[in-house]
Parts: structure tokens; sequence; C-alpha cells
């Protein structure tokens, strides 16, 4: 398996631009704790948000990155828990051909992708994991 550390897509010929339309289920963390995701461990802190995706996958946002990229859906007021649309924010993505590793950030959980899975950078030095199924179901390609 290969381990990607130092990863900066922006510098890949490989990567391209796409963007998210998926309307999830959210529900904020009252502990901390950990979700297994299909890719690995997501730990939360008090506040974070357990999101539930279209094609049922879960994963966990930081209260951080989840409040500038997420909008409530009615009823739902921000903040609480609901129905809520990803804001259409573009991320760089690279399908890999092997089986791979990276930390999620510096220092954080560790994810790991099967061959044809995705690796996602929303920002530099911040990654996930996309399965390909559920990356055809939910991103399009932005043009070059």
């Amino acid at each position: 398996m290969q381990q990607l550390t130092d990863i900066d897509l922006r510098e890949d010929p490989a990567a391209a631009r796409y963007v998210k339309e998926e309307q999830v289920q959210v529900m904020f963390a009252a502990n901390a704790g950990e979700l297994e995701s299909r890719e690995g461990p997501n730990r939360y802190r008090v506040g974070d948000a357990i999101v539930t995706g279209a094609t049922g996958d879960r994963w966990v946002v930081s209260r951080e990155r989840f409040d500038p990229k997420y909008v409530a859906l009615a009823p739902s007021a921000h903040g609480e828990d609901g129905p809520y649309r990803n804001k259409p924010v573009p991320v760089l993505a690279r399908r890999m051909e092997e089986a791979f590793s990276i930390a999620r950030s510096d220092g954080g959980d560790m994810l790991h992708g099967k061959p044809g899975d995705w690796l996602m950078q929303y920002a530099p030095g911040d990654y996930g994991i996309t399965e390909q199924a559920r990356f055809a179901a939910v991103y399009r390609r932005l043009p070059d």
C-alpha cells in the first residue's frame, strides 16, 4: 500500500477540479467519539458534524470546516440537526490506481483507499478519500 505524504494536487497534472452536489443529513455531536467510515476512523469533538450522505456513507466534518461549507435546509436552522446541502466549493481530486493511505490532516486520522478510489484535497494539508461509486454519484468535473 502506498503511503502518501506531502501531496499537493494543485501541482498534479492527473488531478482536476470537481464540485459536489449532495443533500445530507447532519447530527451535531453531543460528546466526543469516533466513527468508523469506509475509509477509516473519523474522530470527532463536541459540536462536530456527523454527516450521512445520499449514498448512506457516514463521515465527520469538524465544526470549523462545516460552517463555511454547508447550508441548512428548511425547516432546520444552521447549527441544528437536520438536512443540509453542501455549498458548491471546488475541490481537487485524482483517481488512484493502487491502494493508498493518507492522513486527513497533519497528525489526523489515517484514511485508506482502494484502487479506483479518489484522493480528495479540500485545501493544502486537508485530505479525504471517496470511493469510486460515491464519487460518480455526487461529484461533477468543472471545466479546465
